[in-house]
């Protein structure tokens, strides 16, 4: 159920105020507060680069903001490995250690806490679109325990750099999970978006890890090319949508830029590891006291153009000139 489990809060928290114990009994109120290490829960849907970019940003930015995980911060992530009811496991257990504050990355996962306490504090980190998700109301502080960061854009982004790609594009495949809702909402957009251009989008689910490449075959014929959202079981099984597009030289494009280290063509993305550290950001304003009910919830407002020219020839493409020149970075 879990992986890369640190050691239990309540073992680690004993451990170090028994080492500080002979100061702290002296101390004054002040500053015996001051030594007692703040505790962090932190929970993921899956891991996969894009996910594991947010937690270590997390993570920096604490350390920058003065929260050194072993010397005066407590860490227990636990991932969820793709499960729904996992997810929802894991933020009970968080709920009932009561600690400092929780984050929580990907929908899933932020659903299931959310659904868990409305007393802890709660910080979503790359969150598709937390309005659709119902984990806050608005872009406004929510008043609630919750507050955290996005990583939406718009679809009409997407939909520009699938047309570079293939300029002639007339049917975009979308593979992706009808249990993710953010998967649900960027299904919804890109229908309406591309009908306005009169780009037909087929739909394939794949509810599980292991249906993605069998979903990704299903698109032989019916699509021009493939595009991929911040679907956690869609993007965790990416060398599977990779497999799909070379053997049927269809081109892959990301709404992630770590998909296209993975096997997409290219991608209009964020800098998860910065949304990481916003959420960071949010995190060390509750450990000092702030309400997160206080913190606006924030969005990406930076997006870049990433190219694979490796990956484009494997999957029968030609990244024209034009568009390596507004790409951030082209992996050869």
């Amino acid at each position: 159920m879990t992986t890369f489990r640190l050691p239990a809060l309540a073992v680690l928290t004993a451990a170090l105020l028994a080492a500080c114990t002979n100061e702290t009994q002296n101390a004054t109120p002040a500053a015996s507060e001051a030594s007692t290490p703040k505790r962090l829960a932190i929970t993921a849907i899956v891991e996969h680069p894009s996910l594991d970019d947010i937690r270590r940003g997390v993570i920096d930015q604490l350390k920058e903001e003065g929260f050194e995980e072993g010397k005066n911060l407590l860490i227990d992530f636990q991932s969820a490995q793709g499960n729904t009811a996992t997810a929802a496991q894991i933020a009970k257990k968080f709920a009932g250690d009561n600690p400092d504050a929780i984050v929580a990355i990907a929908t899933p996962s932020a659903q299931a806490v959310a659904a868990a306490t409305q007393t802890v504090p709660v910080v979503f980190a790359g969150i598709t679109d937390p309005i659709g998700a119902k984990l806050v109301d608005s872009w406004e502080p929510s008043g609630s325990n919750i507050t955290g960061t996005s990583n939406q854009h718009d679809i009409a982004y997407d939909i520009e750099l699938m047309q570079a790609v293939v300029p002639d594009l007339k049917r975009i495949g979308y593979v992706y999970s009808p249990g993710e809702a953010n998967s649900v909402v960027v299904l919804n957009q890109l229908r309406e978006a591309a009908g306005k251009i009169g780009i037909e989008v087929i739909d394939v689910p794949a509810q599980q890890t292991s249906a993605v490449l069998t979903a990704a075959r299903s698109l032989n014929g019916k699509a021009d090319i493939i595009y991929t959202s911040n679907d956690n079981n869609v993007v965790a099984a990416y060398p599977s949508m990779y497999k799909a597009a070379v053997e049927m030289q269809i081109p892959l494009v990301a709404a992630d830029s770590r998909s296209v280290e993975s096997g997409a063509v290219a991608a209009v993305g964020v800098d998860d590891y910065l949304v990481g550290k916003d959420s960071g950001k949010m995190v060390a304003q509750i450990f000092r006291g702030e309400k997160a009910g206080n913190i606006a919830p924030t969005q990406a407002t930076e997006f870049d153009i990433y190219l694979n020219a490796k990956h484009a020839a494997a999957q029968g493409v030609t990244l024209s000139d034009s568009l390596k020149k507004r790409a951030k970075q082209i992996i050869e």
